[in-house]
């Protein structure tokens, strides 16, 4: 599989913020978000392909508990199955970081699932026909709630405007009429949508309030706030 970095940080995002991690971020994406923030692993993705065991070696090299697989879209490598399983026979905690797009037998002890929602997409126009493309694949309830029923998962979504919001809230909905047990809202959360301090700042200041009137828990992406957006944070 193509691995585009292996590093140690401080996990940014939703039940585990800020827990000493090390990231396994692969490289490949089978969406185009016009937002992504790691676009050289999926506009123009990069990275060396590595086995299962090197990752693992790499992993344990930094001498921590918790991992964090993610992409790109980590499930679309047959081989981060071995990944997960090896390093949860060593004793470590792996979360996987998914779209919820792709399914594969890979287990985990918490799965992070990121719904891509509609202005996601990137431009009409856009090389490749990726507009299209991102349209017709963002949204696959049915593997959303094949990973949700594996064990503990985490919902987060990405939130620009207001439209973001009303989709997100009608999604959640869907899910929960869905699923056998309906969605836990207390692992559902709403992240504010940006690659800067300021941005972030600009569209939190308003989603807190939606939060707490819809009950919903807000993630603040900590990561950006404390390294700004760099590569190996």
């Amino acid at each position: 599989m193509k691995i585009s970095e292996i590093y140690a940080s401080l996990q940014g995002e939703g039940l585990l913020a800020g827990t000493p991690s090390v990231f396994v971020r692969t490289s490949g994406c089978n969406l185009r978000c016009h937002w992504c923030d790691t676009p050289f692993t999926s506009w123009e993705p990069v990275g060396e392909t590595r086995s299962a065991a090197e990752v693992g070696a790499a992993v344990e090299s930094f001498g921590r508990r918790h991992v964090v697989v993610t992409g790109g879209e980590p499930l679309l490598f047959a081989e981060v199955t071995d990944v997960c399983s090896g390093l949860r026979q060593r004793g470590h905690h792996v979360t996987i970081e998914t779209a919820g797009t792709v399914l594969l037998d890979a287990t985990a002890d918490l799965v992070s699932i990121s719904p891509k929602l509609a202005s996601s997409a990137p431009p009409a126009g856009t090389p490749g026909g990726w507009q299209a493309r991102h349209s017709q694949a963002r949204r696959r309830d049915d593997v959303i709630l094949a990973l949700m029923a594996r064990g503990p998962y985490q919902l987060k979504f990405v939130i620009d405007a207001a439209a973001d919001l009303a989709e997100a809230l009608g999604w959640i909905d869907d899910l929960a009429a869905a699923a056998p047990e309906g969605v836990d809202r207390s692992r559902v959360f709403f992240m504010p949508q940006g690659r800067s301090g300021e941005e972030l700042a600009r569209t939190t200041a308003w989603l807190q309030q939606k939060c707490h009137a819809h009950g919903i828990r807000l993630a603040p992406r900590f990561h950006i706030e404390w390294f700004g957006h760099t590569r190996g944070t």
